[in-house]
């Protein structure tokens, strides 16, 4: 696992005429769409994967909140499950 990192973005998530809209403040380009607050959370999820690995071809980072992951990293996330 060298030089594995994962990036920790805090994500906001609002109602559309369509479902949910997650994005990422302060990352342009880091948003998407789902029918389901958890869809929107995956897809948006996907898009700044896509967004981290442009920057990193480019030699760029996103610049914040990258933590180096090593075999004794712990890591603690919240997601929802449900709404009602």
């Amino acid at each position: 696992m060298s030089d594995a990192r994962a990036v920790f973005v805090s994500m906001v998530v609002d109602t559309n005429d369509d479902g949910y809209l997650a994005s990422v403040p302060g990352l342009q380009g880091a948003f998407a769409e789902g029918d389901t607050i958890e869809e929107a959370i995956f897809n948006c999820v996907d898009v700044v994967k896509m967004i981290a690995a442009y920057r990193a071809e480019r030699g760029e980072s996103l610049g914040f909140n990258q933590v180096e992951l090593t075999p004794k990293t712990r890591m603690t996330l919240s997601i929802p499950v449900g709404v009602a």
